[in-house]
């Protein structure tokens, strides 16, 4: 388990009560991509949901039966991690940001050029570009959303062209939960098909292709996927 000066806090609010749990910082986007992955000993500082978890004061068994619909703690884990806020210190926070803030200049100056003379942007355009814009890097949203929504603040200020490839998924339909969530902001075009599959075509950056195909092999095994378009 975590030690109780290291981990933070994550809440999780319903029926007038705020539920809190206890978590190590440095498994939430292991548990975020693949919440079975994570053990809850190695997750928890304390195997136990809290109305307070500083102040120790429980709630009772009927009050997570009515919040959470089960007193499992493994359902009432992943619900407050799902939908609830993730309480990050001010030192663990900034480091988070500026983690994803140099992931995301990466990003887009290895995937991007400048349309008039064919070449890269260096990564200080990108920066002055991300700090003209203000654009807020969010500690927890995936880094291809933030990547996206950063291209769409900075095309105002830079030219910005981007080889871009496009891929068709085929997911069993018991495994849809798992793989919608980082495909929903990329879709071009979705559709249940009459074996229960559900199919989609995905555009993004060339260069972002073999992580989310990775990415979703990770959470559906059993996923079909092919590039139908490389783009230019």
């Amino acid at each position: 388990m975590v030690s109780l000066d290291d981990a933070i806090l994550a809440r999780f609010e319903r029926n007038g009560l705020r539920f809190e749990i206890l978590i190590n910082p440095d498994l939430v986007d292991a548990h975020r991509n693949d919440p079975q992955s994570v053990e809850l000993d190695e997750l928890l500082a304390t195997d136990e949901v809290w109305l307070d978890a500083r102040g120790g004061e429980r709630p009772t068994v009927e009050q997570i039966e009515a919040a959470f619909g089960t007193n499992d703690l493994r359902g009432c884990v992943d619900r407050i991690l799902l939908d609830g806020a993730i309480q990050l210190t001010t030192v663990q926070r900034k480091a988070r940001i500026e983690t994803l803030r140099t992931s995301i200049i990466h990003s887009i100056a290895s995937t991007a050029i400048d349309p008039r003379s064919k070449l890269p942007h260096p990564p200080s355009r990108i920066e002055n570009a991300l700090e003209e814009c203000r654009y807020s890097v969010d500690p927890f949203l995936p880094l291809e959303r933030q990547v996206n929504d950063a291209v769409q603040m900075m095309r105002p200020l830079i030219p910005l062209k981007f080889a871009t490839a496009r891929l068709a998924f085929k997911v069993p339909g018991a495994q849809y939960g798992a793989v919608q969530k980082i495909l929903r902001g990329l879709m071009v075009k979705e559709e249940w098909l009459s074996n229960g599959d559900w199919a989609c075509v995905v555009e993004i950056p060339a260069g972002g292709k073999v992580d989310l195909m990775a990415e979703v092999a990770k959470r559906s095994p059993d996923s079909d996927v092919k590039v139908i378009d490389e783009g230019s």
